[in-house]
């Protein structure tokens, strides 16, 4: 059976206890980012259609957006909580430099959740579904094929071992009742097809309004039957309470604002998509799995969280835990590799930036090639060395156009397994290519010494400036 504690039910305000990183919660974080002003407040009555995408689009990186009564409903929506990677390290109660070191630690000192009886993510209880009354779902980019569900923590067991998977899918309302669910080959699909072998529909319970722990955990590249809630309560340091789904064994988080509770239907396909996915453009429209949603459980006054496709949100959730998946990968073999880096031009899933100390020569190259064999997406990979900020896209090309040399420091690898969502390959089929942007180790110190000024950093400027300095009149005359 899965891996839960049981306990007794505790009081849950969505506050979270004061020992707790602010990101245990989404309330507990919403309230944290408002302390910061981190928070625009949009006037009510935005519409779901388009505007509100495009207001958090506008803020997207330096605040979050909450709408308050969209198209006059009733429940409000907050997009945009995690749009900078430093608030995803300061949700976690951590600094930029340690966040990757904190989910390696999550996976491997993962915290099990503790099973509550109560919880207020099941205070309202809608046994009549009707999603479009019920939920204020936004229609996001021009092509998108209607509303999505974009930011909902998809949970499954497995049928043999009730090991929960814990996923984000995008979600496609296409009844009252009905959601279109792109299931990409991993573990969701896994556990449905187990189900399905047998004729069985596959229960499952949707999240939504999770907190930013929850959220970065469910990205884990975690080994099947490996419930990814242990991952986000070894985010936070504390134990997950969750909750039993009213209609089935499934556990959802206990301070979750929505959940749907419903079926992956056996040996059904309908159409589902376009919908505009993370390279910027849309995945295209196929015949897709199929949810029947029995019931919808809330707080009594809920938030619907959505992530605006393609947006910072959408990127640096899958970003991390594939920078920290990555970095351990490599590490194995190389701990004279020092961090990683997925860039933002290269849409924080293609394009590596990895920062090292060479002990030999040569090494980079393998460092490159352990980089590619790390996750099939990567399709760019530059070394660099450990004098270089790879957060800082400049130094990295000023490493390339330095110390990079095609004829000598070039990797191209053609036919390999890439994204299938890039436009550019051949049905997920293309070629990969690496950069050596190291020094080499043979060539003399004089020859790459970096040119500085020294004490520079150390000058306090606010006593070496005149804040009310100007020009003298002589210095004015033409």
């Amino acid at each position: 059976m899965d891996d839960i504690n049981k306990q007794s039910s505790g009081n849950f305000d969505g506050r979270g206890s004061n020992s707790l990183p602010p990101g245990a919660s989404l309330r507990s974080w919403l309230a944290h980012l408002e302390s910061k002003k981190r928070i625009a407040f949009a006037n009510p009555g935005v519409k779901l259609k388009y505007e509100l995408a495009g207001i958090a689009n506008r803020l997207d990186g330096r605040k979050a957006s909450f709408f308050p009564a969209p198209d006059g409903h009733s429940v409000p929506v907050v997009s945009g909580i995690v749009s900078d990677r430093g608030w995803m390290a300061e949700a976690l109660g951590v600094s930029d430099d340690e966040l990757l070191k904190r989910f390696q630690t999550a996976m491997a000192e993962p915290i099990a959740p503790h099973q509550v009886s109560e919880a207020p993510c099941q205070e309202v209880v809608h046994r009549e579904v009707d999603l479009n009354a019920q939920l204020p779902v936004p229609t996001h980019n021009e092509l998108d094929s209607g509303p999505y569900i974009a930011a909902g923590l998809i949970i499954v067991r497995n049928p043999q071992t009730g090991v929960q998977n814990v996923a984000i899918v995008r979600l496609q309302v296409s009844g009252k009742d009905r959601l279109g669910a792109l299931l990409l080959p991993r573990h969701t699909l896994a556990f449905h097809e187990m189900n399905e072998r047998s004729g069985k529909d596959c229960d499952v319970a949707i999240v939504i309004g999770a907190s930013p722990a929850e959220l970065l955990a469910s990205q884990a590249i975690a080994p099947i039957n490996f419930d990814e809630m242990q991952i986000a309560g070894g985010l936070i340091g504390a134990s997950i309470p969750v909750v039993k789904c009213l209609n089935s064994d499934i556990r959802v988080p206990a301070q979750a604002e929505i959940v749907l509770e419903g079926r992956l239907l056996a040996e059904q396909r309908k159409p589902e998509g376009p919908f505009g996915e993370f390279p910027q453009y849309y995945g295209e429209r196929a015949d897709r799995h199929v949810i029947a949603v029995d019931c919808v459980t809330h707080r009594k006054d809920p938030v619907f969280h959505t992530i605006v496709g393609g947006g910072l949100e959408h990127l640096l959730l899958g970003c991390i835990p594939l920078e920290a998946t990555i970095l351990d990968s490599i590490q194995r073999n190389f701990p004279n590799v020092k961090d990683v880096a997925l860039s933002r031009g290269g849409v924080h899933r293609y394009h590596l930036y990895v920062q090292m100390t060479p002990r030999s020569a040569g090494e980079p190259m393998n460092v490159i090639m352990a980089a590619f064999a790390s996750h099939y997406d990567l399709k760019q990979v530059i070394v660099v060395d450990e004098d270089v900020d790879i957060h800082n896209p400049v130094e990295v090309e000023w490493a390339v156009s330095t110390r990079f040399q095609a004829s000598r420091d070039l990797v191209v690898i053609n036919g390999s397994q890439g994204s299938k969502l890039d436009p550019s390959t051949d049905n997920g089929v293309g070629s990969k290519m690496g950069f050596n942007a190291t020094k080499p180790l043979d060539a003399p110190e004089f020859k790459y010494k970096r040119i500085r000024v020294p004490g520079q950093e150390d000058i306090d400027l606010d006593s070496k400036l005149d804040p009310n300095g100007k020009l003298g009149e002589s210095y004015r005359a033409v």
